[in-house]
């Protein structure tokens, strides 16, 4: 199991120490957001560099840490065009020097689904992946250039919200550089909670072929619905059956955990690895 963990869960910190720090709990990788992790680097626009980008990889290296994914999580909907044109410029530049930190693959979020709710009342969702598709074809192209992937989160209160909205983009971006970061938790709805296998196996048999990277958390609804997330192990989602899937279609994928505390992280690290590894995940599909 290739286990890592969302870097900044351990808060900001110097590179070194938080590399020494994230090896301690045994995780072999990290999702690495620069401004949110790195207390000693200035990642605002135009800083990035070879040379720093190497610099950070080698601490993480020294560890045993790999960098499997850059986290850039910009606003690729925001309606000020202004700030909508840095954040894709920040983007970017981490595209461009993913590779230098030794990693090949950079993700975002799609931003808020009701974004144009007050400026296109009756089609606001439509305008919102308008906007989103002429972002993410921008992003794929330079990623192109580079030999490097975008990874594009969905979320179900986010753009792009369902299934179908991710193939969409995928047939409207033909680009084999755009890839899903997938998330069950993020994309679950208190509708798919009563045929969640079914909504697990759909998702995987529709896209597991654009599947880049895993984010590993757990979900869980209140009496009203609001989702929040519990310990791994604790909520609702299915694990051994998002497993079994896992293994089925994607081995070795990275997974990273997010969702915990830095006190909450080895236990929760705990259990998945012990899933992970027990003889036949398939028994506790049923229980």
């Amino acid at each position: 199991m290739k286990l890592g963990v969302l870097a900044h869960t351990f808060g900001k910190q110097k590179t070194n120490d938080l590399a020494r720090r994230i090896a301690g709990s045994g995780f072999t990788s990290v999702q690495l957001a620069l401004a949110k992790a790195l207390s000693d680097i200035d990642s605002s626009n135009g800083k990035l560099s070879p040379g720093l980008a190497n610099w950070v990889g080698e601490q993480f290296s020294k560890e045993g840490i790999r960098i499997a994914v850059l986290g850039c999580y910009i606003n690729p909907v925001n309606p000020d065009a202004e700030e909508r044109r840095s954040d894709l410029a920040r983007f970017k530049e981490h595209l461009r020097y993913a590779r230098d930190f030794g990693c090949s693959i950079v993700a975002t979020e799609t931003g808020s689904l009701t974004t144009y709710q007050k400026t296109h009342p009756d089609f606001y969702e439509e305008q919102g992946f308008q906007v989103l598709r002429d972002s993410v074809l921008e992003l794929a192209e330079e990623a192109d250039k580079w030999g490097v992937h975008v990874a594009i989160e969905p979320v179900s209160v986010h753009t792009l919200h369902t299934t179908e909205h991710m193939q969409r983009l995928f047939e409207e971006i033909p680009n084999s550089s755009l890839g899903l970061l997938f998330d069950p938790c993020n994309l679950m709805k208190v509708e798919h909670v009563v045929n969640q296998a079914d909504f697990l196996r759909d998702v995987f048999e529709k896209l597991y072929d654009r599947m880049i990277a895993i984010h590993a958390k757990d979900v869980a609804f209140d009496v009203n619905g609001n989702k929040y997330n519990p310990l791994p192990g604790e909520g609702i989602l299915n694990y051994p059956l998002f497993f079994e899937l896992l293994k089925t279609y994607k081995p070795h994928i990275d997974i990273s955990l997010e969702g915990v505390t830095e006190e909450q992280a080895d236990e929760a690290a705990a259990y998945l690895r012990r899933l992970w590894h027990a003889e036949s995940a398939r028994e506790f599909i049923s229980s």
